[in-house]
């Protein structure tokens, strides 16, 4: 009787080892789930992955939610501009946009990325005239 019980607690803890080792090596928590200087080393290093014509949704599945987020339509198209951090500047407790990377997307492609990218962004020029039918009704 004794024997038994000594196998089945046994058994038991060895399925809870395989268990904790399973979990430990095969989930990967999502990139909006991990601390702030995991999710930062993480995004700087899947910006070596990314590339022109991407779009919106495999962007956003390989990073998560972003940090920013800013859209409008211009006069060629519709913009979206995501900003996920990748460098540290000041121990605050805030993430900043200067502490983020912006991602620049046309009609949901990838069109650009990095330092010059939001400048870009602002230069497009807005559908004045879909503004104003909004602001009319």
């Amino acid at each position: 009787m004794k024997a038994s019980a000594t196998y089945i607690i046994g058994g038991i803890f060895i399925a809870y080892l395989l268990f904790v080792a399973v979990v430990m090596f095969i989930y990967e928590p999502l990139p909006e789930d991990r601390a702030w200087e995991d999710r930062q080393a993480y995004n700087s290093q899947k910006m070596t992955e990314i590339s022109f014509g991407q779009s919106l949704e495999t962007i956003k599945k390989l990073f998560g939610s972003a940090d920013f987020v800013e859209a409008k339509t211009a006069i060629d198209g519709q913009y979206q501009i995501l900003f996920y951090r990748t460098h540290h500047l000041k121990s605050d407790g805030i993430t900043t946009r200067d502490e983020c990377t912006p991602l620049l997307f046309k009609n949901n492609i990838l069109i650009a990325w990095g330092l010059e990218t939001y400048q870009q962004y602002l230069d497009s020029e807005i559908l004045i005239e879909s503004t104003q039918a909004a602001l009319a009704h």
